[in-house]
């Protein structure tokens, strides 16, 4: 079996990580960084961002899409490297937005956990909302609790949203034009607290989970098919490499955001080798 590498150590705490271009690239929300890691392990911090990384994508014509933290808009960045507006967010909810996964049309998804975590404000519901490639932005899914990781299945026909706080991975039907219906869950994970997610081409998920500090293979309707164990909280995880066929998994000691210091350098970057390769967005 392939053993567990440690491509990168010292970060904070990493996110959204993406395989593009022939990289790894990754959010790290303690030191307010972009970054991209080559399969060697090298690094290098992306320029020109003016606001905090909180989740990254591409739209199909390879611009970058960026939620940026703690904002109510979507961001976009353009070939010569500007930010502009992609989606004005602020009419659905008063909070910043959390995960982004866009599809093969350009359609772009983003959540919210729909209160102030960090203020210290009781969880409440969050909520999806889609962005079309015009910026059209529409709400398409409520009720969600603590929204995280989503994904797009390759034949573009379902979202699968991380449902941290209900421990369960819940799919929807995509419609035509972007939108949500056939809500239903995909994969009742038990004590699993999934956070960042990625699918294969066999159509299994992979989640990361923080509490329970592994990444887990499972098929739809719930059935294990493999888990990684790690020695701290794993935050989310992609698949790539050359051959799609790498295991990449963010992780860092987590205690809690009360006590969350960017002083304290426990984020990984690891990477493992798996028998199925990436399909699917992102």
């Amino acid at each position: 079996m392939a053993e567990l590498q440690v491509l990168r150590d010292g970060g904070v705490m990493g996110e959204s990580p993406r395989w593009h271009d022939g990289r790894l690239w990754f959010c790290d929300w303690g030191l307010g960084e972009l970054r991209t890691v080559e399969v060697d392990g090298s690094t290098t911090v992306v320029e020109g961002l003016t606001s905090v990384p909180w989740s990254i994508d591409w739209l199909p014509d390879g611009r970058m899409l960026v939620v940026p933290r703690g904002e109510q808009r979507l961001l976009r960045q353009e070939p010569d490297g500007t930010l502009v507006e992609h989606g004005d967010l602020a009419g659905i909810s008063p909070y910043g937005w959390n995960e982004l996964v866009v599809d093969g049309r350009g359609n772009a998804y983003v959540n919210g956990i729909g209160y102030d975590m960090l203020g210290g404000a009781p969880p409440a519901p969050g909520q999806v909302a889609l962005v079309t490639p015009d910026g059209t932005v529409t709400p398409v899914a409520d009720d969600v609790h603590f929204p995280n990781g989503m994904a797009v299945t390759a034949d573009n026909g379902t979202l699968i949203v991380a449902e941290s706080h209900a421990q369960r991975l819940t799919a929807f039907t995509i419609g035509s034009d972007g939108s949500l219906s056939d809500r239903r869950v995909w994969a009742d994970l038990g004590d699993g607290a999934p956070d960042g997610i990625c699918t294969d081409a066999e159509g299994a998920v992979w989640y990361a989970d923080v509490p329970n500090r592994h990444c887990r293979r499972v098929a739809d309707g719930g059935e294990v098919l493999q888990t990684v164990t790690v020695d701290r909280g794993c935050f989310s995880c992609a698949l790539g490499g050359p051959a799609g066929t790498t295991l990449f998994i963010v992780a860092a000691e987590w205690r809690g955001a009360a006590t969350f210091d960017p002083s304290v350098r426990t984020g990984q970057v690891l990477s493992l080798e798996v028998d199925v390769p990436a399909a699917g967005w992102p």
